[in-house]
């Protein structure tokens, strides 16, 4: 009998564009009706003409935005830069906060087609692109670039390896530089604010070898290649890629017009000097726009393996740079007139880090829910949300951790769903498991996350908490201090250094536990949970006074904290665990803490 043949399924080798409206549901929002009239015309005036005359057509509308299809990557682009030009030209006029700007992404790929749609990973990439694109612009993939370059009239910015959602492997786009645009467009260039570079823009410059020993450059230049991976991996950043960097090597320039030169916020610049036996890198971070210095650092450490020391110099610096970074985003935002859902979450974070009381973390939710207001879909405000829930059952500020643990579940893996390779999520993720008794497949997130983000250093520090649930506490310290080895000026060191304090307890080496509780107030005085510790430990001393002392100061902190609530949060029912546990609930008591 002979068998029917399958069905066969139609590819090619297309140029897909991508497109859709910076900030629709903003726009929707404010006006359904206007905004529809208006995008229909812009679709009608500019976007169908302009693809029409390239030979390509639209495959399908989205809605906010469309997807397309041509034969040639060349076409694709010139399409996108004569629709992009024409809307300017027709919305100038509007009001910024009412003007619609498409974003436009462009890949070449090989697709699945069928009459009304395309399929692949070549249309998810240009969809990709298309979100890293500023209003108004243009991002085009390095293999479409490899085909228009010289060929469209436009330049291109280096955008550097970047990590898309969904995408396995990095992705190099280039940016579209308008250099060439129409006189209306040039006036609108040269007007203060126009074409401002994107959030958490940034070039690592060649750092400086001053030394002058050629045989240190390869380690010089290791450092500064390193750094510039590892802080692409910073979710929403833009850095740009390396070897347009090493254009700038043994210039002189001055960092503003580099900043203008390559459309970034931020310059980070520095030198390795070798003395002796040791070895001194000195970074700074400069605002490119204001030419203002905003952090610097300095290491100073014997010399051991070199590349033992290129990786920790890089994962100091990344972790110190997205705090950095992220602090001085919220510090733009607070001044942003019309605020987008970036700016929001970068504000949502700010109060996050402050500490965890209850006044910080409502603050901070309340930047989250504004933003996931205007985007629902913003990956960041999400896990930012269920990291407030997380925050929430670990500070003890409920008497019912269920809903908040389930509802961050929920979040995290709505958030894998569409970005499976988002370290931080996946770290999250494993936070809530082990909160939740589950604390082996916790550790399993945590290492994923670990995997796909070398410089989380709170997942070491979890491992470690973890240990301390299945009753190994004495290999808790271990991973804290890696994880205070790889950011030791963490703006979350303060937790890290609790859970020692906590491990210690449990072992019942109160002084020790004392020693490493103190260390974690001096880092931050607001949180509550680790002053219940110290009342705990310096009860089980018998320095009475003193537990009382740190009692009161932990419950104006969190004034609605008992020992029973105490007593529901328990992450795990291992009865070495258990057993630790019931000596801080007696020393809660000595400490004066009220049971509830």
């Amino acid at each position: 009998m002979v068998q029917d043949r399958p069905a066969r399924i139609e590819r090619k080798l297309s140029a897909i564009l991508a497109a859709d409206v910076a900030g629709y549901s903003r726009l929707m929002h404010h006006n359904e009706e206007a905004t529809h009239a208006k995008l229909t015309a812009l679709l009608a005036d500019a976007v169908e003409p302009a693809i029409a005359d390239h030979g390509g057509r639209i495959v399908k509308n989205t809605g906010d935005g469309f997807l397309a299809e041509f034969p040639s990557a060349v076409e694709a682009v010139r399409a996108a830069v004569q629709f992009q030009a024409r809307i300017k030209e027709l919305t100038t006029d509007e009001v910024e906060e009412r003007r619609i700007a498409f974003r436009v992404g462009v890949n070449i790929g090989d697709v699945i087609v069928e009459p009304h749609d395309i399929f692949g990973d070549g249309v998810n990439i240009a969809a990709r692109l298309e979100s890293l694109a500023q209003p108004g612009g243009i991002c085009i993939s390095s293999s479409a670039h490899d085909y228009v370059r010289g060929k469209v009239g436009v330049e291109f910015a280096d955008l550097g390896e970047q990590t898309l959602k969904n995408i396995d492997r990095p992705v190099r786009p280039y940016a579209v530089v308008w250099d060439n645009p129409s006189p209306l467009m040039q006036a609108e260039r040269a007007a203060p604010g126009s074409l401002s570079p994107p959030r958490l823009s940034m070039v690592v410059l060649p750092f400086a070898n001053l030394g002058g020993d050629p045989e240190q450059d390869y380690f010089v230049d290791g450092v500064t290649e390193s750094l510039t991976t590892d802080l692409s991996r910073i979710s929403g950043s833009f850095v740009i890629g390396r070897y347009t960097a090493f254009t700038y090597k043994g210039k002189t320039v001055g960092l503003k017009k580099i900043g203008c030169e390559l459309n970034v916020r931020y310059v980070l610049e520095g030198s390795v000097q070798r003395s002796g036996n040791r070895l001194r890198v000195n970074v700074q971070l400069v605002d490119a726009e204001s030419g203002n210095h905003l952090w610097a650092e300095r290491f100073d450490k014997p010399i051991a393996d070199l590349f033992d020391m290129q990786d920790e110099i890089v994962a100091r610096l990344a972790n110190a740079l997205d705090a950095e970074l992220i602090a001085a985003e919220a510090r733009r935002a607070e001044h942003s007139l019309n605020p987008d859902a970036m700016d929001l979450y970068f504000q949502g974070i700010a109060f996050a880090n402050r500490g965890t009381t209850s006044e910080y973390l409502t603050q901070a939710r309340g930047f989250f829910e504004r933003a996931l207001a205007l985007d629902s879909g913003c990956i960041e405000a999400l896990v930012g949300r269920a990291g407030l829930d997380e925050a929430t059952v670990t500070a003890l500020l409920t008497d019912d951790p269920a809903p908040h643990l389930a509802a961050a579940e929920a979040t995290l893996n709505k958030v894998l769903s569409l970005a499976p390779q988002h370290a931080l999520a996946h770290l999250r993720l494993g936070i809530v498991l082990v909160l939740t008794n589950r604390a082996t497949q916790g550790i399993a997130e945590c290492e994923r996350a670990l995997v796909l983000d070398r410089n989380l250093a709170h997942a070491h520090a979890w491992i470690g908490l973890a240990k301390v649930y299945v009753g190994r506490a004495a290999e808790t310290e271990a991973y804290v201090q890696e994880a205070l080895r790889l950011s030791p000026r963490d703006v979350r060191s303060y937790v890290w250094l609790m859970i020692v304090g906590m491990s210690k307890f449990l072992l019942d080496a109160n002084e020790e536990a004392v020693a490493w509780l103190r260390r974690s107030i001096e880092a931050n005085r607001n949180h509550s949970l680790v002053h219940f510790w110290l009342a705990a430990a310096l009860a089980r001393l018998g320095a009475v006074d003193e537990a009382n002392r740190a009692a009161r100061t932990a419950l104006a902190l969190n004034p609605s904290f008992t020992i029973r609530r105490a007593r529901t949060h328990l992450p795990s029912g291992n009865p070495i665990y258990l057993a630790g546990r019931e000596r801080l609930y007696e020393g809660l008591s000595l400490a004066g803490v009220p049971e509830g």
